[in-house]
């Protein structure tokens, strides 16, 4: 039995090692055939902005691939982003100081994951309709609250130091970005080295062989809920104060950004199996190839229908390589 498991490891690894070399192989063709394209592309400047934009992807990504790998999903998360950016840029404008409206727009993300996770985990309802039932929840505020402040966006009257923290720069470097990072950092950590990540490889590997073991399948769900919701409100208000107002379409198609890296980076849409660097490399690569089509004026519509043939290709890569 042992030697049966151990095989299995050593076959999940090698497959793994396979799809990171893949993913970077894509990563450094996507880069040459820009490059090639569009001089623009190479530059300081770009590759910034670039990076401010997949930063967001990444960071709430370092906690929502292993709620995938888990078993489970979060459809919310771009409505919850607009949400808190909203709320950010509400509470600040009305008299509530800003570092503390930073932080209540975080615990806002963290409560939409305490949500998802007492639905999916106390009512057993499944993922796809609990987060899609908050997604519409947290949609709706957002445009209520802008409502409320009078306009489609919360822009008007906001402190000056609501921007600080989205535009303050270190040297050439926005701060903003130095912080997501190092959270993205603390997060891979936590994905290589803690129980954590055993604990969702086994929960989506074996559900009731986990809960059997002992291991309290409910409670980490619930947590890995919370962090995803807490990570988002980081990114929603982060994003609030780099663009100067709180939008409640800010978010559109966000949760679908974050899902393709993930399959993308080799994550099984049904759990036990995925990577965190793989992760990494897939935002990169959605957000080069988004860039380089910005760069070349095409039309978003175009884009989306790209991003969804990546993300059946990726799939389709993914089973294949499974197989062999």
């Amino acid at each position: 039995m042992q030697a049966d498991l151990t095989l299995k490891s050593g076959r999940r690894g090698a497959t793994l090692d396979i799809q990171l070399l893949i993913l970077v192989g894509i990563l450094v063709l996507v880069m040459a055939v820009s490059t090639a394209l569009t001089p623009r592309f190479l530059s300081y400047v770009n590759m910034i902005n670039v990076l401010m934009q997949v930063a967001m992807i990444m960071l709430t990504g370092s906690a929502a691939v292993l709620l995938m790998i888990a078993g489970a999903f979060d459809l919310s998360v771009g409505m919850v982003l607009a949400l808190t950016g909203v709320m950010y840029a509400f509470m600040s404008k009305n008299g509530i100081p800003t570092p503390l409206a930073l932080v209540l727009s975080i615990l806002i993300g963290s409560g939409f994951g305490l949500a998802n996770g007492a639905l999916v985990v106390g009512l057993k309802i499944t993922p796809v309709i609990a987060t899609l039932g908050t997604m519409y929840v947290a949609q709706g505020l957002a445009f209520i609250v802008a409502w409320i402040d009078g306009g489609a966006n919360v822009t008007t009257g906001l402190p000056r130091d609501f921007e600080v923290f989205g535009r303050t720069m270190v040297g050439p470097i926005p701060l903003f970005l130095l912080i997501v990072f190092a959270l993205i950092l603390i997060f891979y950590f936590l994905f290589a080295k803690t129980n954590l990540r055993k604990y969702a490889f086994a929960i989506g590997g074996n559900q009731t062989a986990a809960r059997l073991s002992g291991l309290k399948v409910g409670g980490v769900v619930l947590a890995l809920y919370v962090l995803v919701g807490t990570l988002t409100g980081f990114a929603g208000m982060t994003l609030a104060s780099r663009m100067g107002s709180g939008s409640p379409k800010v978010g559109t198609g966000f949760e679908f950004d974050v899902i393709v890296a993930i399959v993308l980076g080799g994550t099984s849409i049904y759990g036990g199996e995925g990577s965190f660097l793989g992760m990494i490399l897939g935002a990169l690569i959605i957000g080069f190839v988004g860039n380089t089509l910005n760069l070349l004026n095409v039309m978003f519509f175009y884009q989306t229908v790209l991003k969804g043939l990546i993300l059946v290709g990726a799939v389709l890569l993914m089973r294949q390589l499974r197989s062999r």
